[in-house]
């Protein structure tokens, strides 16, 4: 049990000549005499959240209270996510005030009980301490112990756990059991199949083996079964192979060979959309894939050698490959479809503590923790946003304090903890691995005028990690004095000595740009000098203590911009008001940079303004060229290169226990040579795991549109500088002549029949619709007039014919089904069959690109293309020319418009969609298998702003 392991760690200690006596907590945030409720003003809110497909209520609980300062958007997903009990029970939660005493408490508790602290008032002070860090948003634990912590439900405080398969059929039975256990608690798992033969090797009945690309197919299945019926978020695993292993090759294409039934499906009208009715039929989906690569290949891929794959019985070469033949069909497979990634294993286990006690095998899904087998971590993360003072500077001191509470905590969650199995219960209290972490780098960084890819910017990202974990391990030493190292150290001292003495000697690289970055580094050498010290006298009480996670629940729970280690998506998002809806705002983080780089309040006021128009800060009038750099985010018109984002990790990775949750985001345009390179430099540069993804490789994903030209975008800011001038705008209806050219198209969904009508002006445009269903009289006949009726007026006053569009397909109601319409082969519903069908006769091809509509032709010449662009380059001329509808020509401007301008994001609801509407492009995310709403990226997963989900850890 967890308390025998503390009480014998605490004997030991004894034994070795170390205080008992427990921590003597001092207080950083709170004031003496003052809980920390007192201090901030509190108010009761409605949350109310809707369904954005139809306007349905799915969640309502009003009255919750709040500090005044928490977000909308915070209290929104704190309320759906984390309060316990049934809504409309009195068991129910409805404060902020619950949901914290309710996890402090519990952490409080078990710290006495345990014997950290020294007395009860120290208990009490970090109570208070955790509380004012969690009420003002300074840090966030992960999500199950917000599931979890202080009810009736298994205490499991992990959100990243690793399993182990064997070659048997009981160790691969017992994999889909754990998996699923994990699955049903919120979390996810990663897996390392290396040990299971190949299907090149024979088994002892004299039949060959199956091999373990064949036994991921039942464990996708069981994935996706558990991932549709999860109660807090869907599955997230990772599957790893070593790259000597003789079926790597079948490994490496699997989901790259699914994407093109993907496409083939979707071509033959079947819904394969991320959550689509039809993906299901495809397999792989519900992992990540990575290939374990060692030195000796990565030297082969350098020199052009042979490398030689080995059967998992005996060790004897199967095959000898070429290795830069495999690291290019790695690299074409990761083009194509994002997978496989790449974990470097001699790197991994060269800053492993524990190898006495086995190798690091594996991974979590997002890669960020990595430890031994049948393990977890508990995670939690700081808000690095709140310790940039108003001056530019950096709260050093407050920061370490912070740190060492947290970590503190985090080691006493282990001792009351819950595990999914036995297994993985021993090896978490024997090794006790924690993963501090950090979000909100990129705000930083930008918030002091420094640009992410710069070498300012790195060395203050590798500044402040350092910190981190050296203070961590610190504290960690600290506390093995007191009840004692972990279980596993006896064995391991010297491999742990070692890695910490690695830590230190990569802190003394660190070259600081300025005075905030060296203040903090000073202290960094500080801490692992000290920590090392204690160290070497006590031992460590943890085996791992820092990670880079995604954050991306409870770093919407903090009001961060930005997630873990990465930059800002983009500078504009949305903000959610009180009592509903929502507006557009330019990052508060901007107006703080352009301050801090010595710009004036006028200057400051126009340039937001001129980012709040077009969503980029190139010519924002007055704003130095030199200064654009400070303003590059992960997407949109200056996008942070490839490149920049690995410079970025490696700079941090010396200084993290585990690894970093961060894909690197590729333009569409990138080649599969590009990608070698991003995967052989993440090896150079000391990386430990890297994951690509190419803009739009996944059908899944929304489609991209060309970037408009110089001249587009110009006409496009004139026509937006003369409505801006427009101080009231009425709109005008434009009726169609009494002649006017009209079509009309049969159709059938589903066995429904019925007639479109559809009529246009003379010169340009749709402006009339009629729908005949059912018989004259009937209620449906008179629905459907009606909606005519209305659309027909819309279009007349000119609402863009797109905007229907957008609005009324996928829209799912009976009767659906198979049409027979050779361009529309299936329709969710009558209304998803008509807009497709008034799509393809009067957009033009541009327009239903960037929708996704196309006709049969279309996507034959789309085919053609993408298989020409793996040889050399797509026909973009090709596919346009395929368009039934030729573009027209842009009106030119009169000053009494006819038609509402509206500005690029005035039809999305959330940061991802407006950037999308803005730049013009698809921002690659899938729609939140919860709610409906577009996610955004969150490191190597993604998360939803609407409510809170994530597909991934934290």
């Amino acid at each position: 049990m967890a308390g025998d392991g503390v009480t014998a760690s605490r004997t030991r200690a004894a034994k070795n000549g170390a205080a008992v006596t427990g921590l003597k907590v001092e207080r950083v945030w709170t004031t003496e005499g003052v809980h920390p409720y007192d201090e901030v003003t509190w108010e009761r809110r409605d949350v109310v959240m809707t369904n954005w497909r139809d306007g349905s209520i799915n969640f309502e609980q009003r009255g919750v209270e709040y500090p005044e300062s928490w977000s909308v958007n915070a209290a929104n997903i704190v309320t759906t996510k984390y309060f316990r009990g049934a809504v409309g029970t009195p068991e129910r939660e409805w404060s902020l005030k619950q949901l914290i005493d309710r996890v402090v408490g519990t952490y409080r508790a078990a710290g006495e009980k345990y014997g950290y602290f020294a007395s009860p008032a120290d208990a009490e002070v970090f109570a208070h301490e955790l509380t004012w860090m969690l009420l003002h948003q300074v840090f966030s634990f992960n999500s199950p112990v917000w599931f979890n912590v202080g009810t009736p439900s298994p205490q499991q405080v992990s959100a990243c756990f690793i399993l182990a398969v064997d070659d048997s059929m009981d160790s691969i039975l017992d994999w889909y059991k754990e998996e699923g256990l994990i699955f049903k608690g919120g979390s996810g798992s990663g897996v390392n199949l290396s040990r299971i033969r190949s299907s090149r090797e024979l088994l002892s009945s004299g039949g060959n083996a199956s091999g373990p690309v064949s036994f991921m197919r039942g464990a996708d299945a069981s994935a996706g079964t558990i991932k549709s019926g999860g109660a807090t978020r869907r599955a997230a695993k990772m599957v790893i192979l070593d790259v000597d292993h003789p079926d790597i090759q079948e490994f490496v294409v699997t989901k790259a060979r699914e994407e093109d039934k993907i496409r083939a499906l979707r071509d033959a009208g079947f819904d394969m959309d991320l959550g689509g009715a039809d993906i299901v039929s495809v397999q792989y989906q519900n992992a990540n894939n990575s290939v374990r690569v060692s030195d000796e290949f990565m030297t082969a891929v350098e020199n052009d050698g042979g490398f030689d794959l080995r059967g998992r019985l005996d060790g004897a070469t199967i095959e000898t490959v070429e290795a830069k033949k495999l690291f290019r069909s790695i690299a074409e497979a990761a083009w194509e479809c994002a997978d496989p990634g790449l974990q470097y294993d001699d790197t991994i286990n060269d800053w492993h503590t524990c190898p006495e006690t086995g190798r690091i095998t594996a991974s979590n899904p997002c890669s960020e923790y990595l430890h031994l087998d049948n393990s977890s971590c508990n995670l939690a993360s700081l808000n690095l946003m709140k310790f940039l003072r108003a001056d530019g500077g950096f709260e050093v001191e407050k920061f370490v304090r912070s740190v060492e509470l947290v970590i503190t905590a985090m080691d006493i969650s282990i001792c009351f903890a819950d595990f999914p199995t036995e297994k993985i219960g021993e090896t978490t209290r024997a090794y006790r691995q924690l993963g501090i972490g950090y979000a909100n780098l990129g705000a930083l960084l930008m918030a002091s005028g420094m640009p992410y890819d710069s070498d300012q910017g790195r060395s203050l990202a590798a500044a402040i990690t350092s910190l981190m974990t050296g203070t961590a391990y610190r504290r960690s030493a600290e506390l093995a004095g007191i009840v004692g190292p972990y279980d596993g150290y006896a064995r391991n001292a010297e491999p742990h000595k070692r890695v910490m003495r690695k830590h230190a000697a990569a802190n003394d690289e660190i070259k600081p740009s300025g005075t905030v970055a060296t203040a903090i580094v000073r202290e960094a050498t500080r801490q692992w000098t000290q920590g090392n010290k204690v160290g070497d006298r006590n031992g460590w009480r943890n085996a791992q203590a820092s990670v880079l996670a995604p954050t991306g629940t409870i770093g919407l729970m903090m009001d961060c911009d930005t997630t873990g280690v990465e930059p800002d998506l983009a500078l504009v998002k949305f903000k959610k008001l009180v009592g509903g809806g929502s507006m557009q705002i330019v990052n508060q983080t901007v107006p703080r940079a352009l301050r801090s780089l010595g710009y004036p309040e006028e200057q400051v006021e126009a340039i937001v303004e001129h980012i709040a128009d077009h969503g980029h800060v190139v010519d924002a009038p007055g704003l130095k060229p030199e200064h654009y750099p400070v303003f590059d985010c992960a997407m949109g018109e200056r996008s942070i290169a490839p490149m920049g984002h690995v410079r970025m990790m490696a700079a941090v990775q010396p200084f993290i226990s585990g690894a970093i949750s961060k894909t690197v985001n590729m333009p569409e345009a990138a080649t599969v040579e590009d990608v070698e390179k991003i995967y052989f430099e993440g090896w150079k540069l000391g990386l430990k795991a890297l994951a690509i993804y190419r803009d739009n490789c996944k059908v899944g994903q929304p489609l991209s549109a060309a970037k408009p030209n110089k001249a587009t975008e110009t006409a496009s800011t004139e026509v937006e500088k003369v409505v801006e001038k427009v101080v009231e705008y009425r709109p005008v209806r434009k009726r169609l002549p009494k002649k006017r050219p009209s079509q009309t198209v049969s159709f059938s969904v589903g066995g429904a029949e019925g007639y479109l009508t559809a009529s246009s002006y003379p010169d340009d445009g749709l402006g009339e619709v009629f729908l005949k269903m059912s018989k004259q009289g009937s209620t449906l006949a008179g629905v459907m007039d009606a909606f005519s009726v209305a659309i027909s007026i819309g279009l007349q006053y000119g609402v863009p014919l797109e905007t229907y569009v957008s609005k009324f397909t996928n829209m799912r109601f009976e009767p659906a089904g198979m049409t027979d319409d050779p361009d529309v082969r299936i329709a969710a519903s009558v209304m998803d069959y008509i807009f497709r069908r008034l799509a393809l006769d009067f957009l033009p091809y541009d327009t239903r690109a960037e929708l996704g509509i196309f006709t049969a032709a279309e996507r034959t010449a789309q085919m053609r293309a993408e298989a020409e662009a793996a040889e050399g380059g797509a026909d973009l001329a090709a596919m346009a020319a395929s368009a039934p509808v030729e573009s027209k020509p842009e009106p030119s401007v009169e000053p009494a418009v006819e038609a509402p301008v509206s500005k690029p994001a005035s039809s999305v609801g959330s940061s991802t969609e407006l950037l999308e509407a803005v730049i013009g492009k698809a921002a690659d995310a899938p729609l939140c298998f919860t709610c409906g709403t577009k996610m955004r990226p969150a490191g190597s997963c993604y998360v939803c702003e609407g409510c809170g989900s994530t597909s991934g850890c934290s």
